[in-house]
């Protein structure tokens, strides 16, 4: 028997199998889904959103596509979590080690400007993950309910940065302050998306808009204490 061709052997080694040409569909179908969830629940709200309408706009013609790959709503906003959080913690991982790193110690204004400015990145054409995420800040009344999810610990390392920077505010002071932070920059920097949607225009280029929000929220992290707070003689 004559040997196999080069060419052919090489076809054949490099050829995709059954399984992971249907594996490498499945993951295009579930990124038009998490795609247009993501949209949807951005525009509508996310509780409102029948899951076939997703579906539909995710050009899906089996009614239950989205249960298919996703089941229940809640398993759609953690995807969706996860795969723009981890977006944002890649380009975050690298401003976290810089300042661990760096020569010079680390300020709040570096801390604020490490969470804010990687969530940035998402203002840009097609993508609604800010608005959503607005959205379910508002709906859920934090970031709370994520514990679940999984993005990065970039977040966390920088909570206890601030910690170390700031010792004098209570830590359930800074606990709070620190959600308000959290919660404020998206909001944020989803009003920015949107007015630069709506507008074609915002009210300063979107990198002083940027600055001075961080600059805002890093004052708001050392502000001085309220008179009369319980939680800062440790009742509460």
């Amino acid at each position: 028997m004559s040997p196999t061709p080069p060419e052919r052997a090489t076809r054949t080694g490099t050829s995709r199998t059954g399984g992971e040409r249907k594996n490498i569909r499945g993951e295009a179908t579930r990124q038009r889904i998490l795609t247009a969830a993501e949209r949807l629940f951005a525009e509508n709200g996310i509780s409102v959103v029948p899951l076939r309408d997703i579906g539909v706009a995710a050009g899906q013609r089996n009614h239950a596509a989205v249960q298919y790959h996703f089941g229940e709503r809640d398993e759609v906003v953690k995807a969706i979590m996860e795969f723009r959080g981890a977006q944002s913690e890649a380009s975050r991982v690298d401003l976290v080690a810089g300042l661990m790193l760096g020569v010079t110690p680390p300020t709040v204004v570096d801390v604020v400007a490490a969470f804010v400015r990687p969530l940035a990145i998402h203002i840009e054409p097609d993508n609604y993950y800010l608005a959503f995420l607005s959205l379910y800040i508002t709906e859920e009344g934090g970031y709370e309910g994520l514990g679940n999810v999984h993005t990065g610990a970039s977040v966390i390392t920088l909570r206890t940065v601030v910690s170390r920077l700031i010792p004098d505010i209570p830590a359930a002071v800074l606990e709070e302050r620190w959600w308000v932070t959290l919660t404020s920059a998206v909001h944020a920097l989803a009003r920015y998306h949107a007015a630069q949607r709506k507008r074609a225009s915002l009210p300063a280029p979107i990198n002083v808009l940027i600055d001075d929000l961080v600059a805002v929220l890093s004052a708001g992290l050392t502000a001085p204490l309220v008179q009369g707070d319980p939680r800062t003689d440790g009742t509460v």
